[in-house]
């Protein structure tokens, strides 16, 4: 029988509390760009929605890589280690669905960053 080493059932321990924080973490998400869209309807200045933009990105980038985290719990501690047993895990249902939102969430941070990070005028040396 297979038994994971300890560098395995340390990463997969690291993981599921990672995986733990997800729910908060994606509320968290939702909160920044609910901000961020006020902000924009009310046609606040730039330095502000350049805050609430680099604070979306960072509440998009845990999500995500909590989901990932999450993803990696699922699948079990002999997929650090084990490749195959890596695809076959990822071939579970529940697992495809966790692989489906963080890649949704990495498509969310790779649009904003590209498109929706405003540019903070430069101000001029004294």
């Amino acid at each position: 029988m297979y038994k994971p080493s300890q560098q395995a059932l340390d990463k997969h321990a690291a993981d599921v509390a990672e995986a733990a924080r997800r729910g908060a973490l994606l509320d968290a998400a939702r909160e920044a760009d609910t901000a961020l869209r006020e902000a924009e309807a009310r046609r606040a200045p730039v330095a502000e929605l350049y805050k609430l933009a680099k604070e979306l990105d960072a509440a998009l980038t845990a999500a995500m890589r909590a989901t990932y985290a999450a993803q990696r719990a699922e699948i079990g501690p002999r997929g650090y280690e084990d490749r195959i047993f890596f695809r076959k895990g990822k071939a579970k249902p529940s697992v495809r669905a966790l692989t489906a939102e963080a890649e949704r969430l990495l498509t969310l941070r790779e649009n904003h960053r590209m498109n929706h990070i405003p540019e903070v005028p430069r101000e001029p040396a004294v």
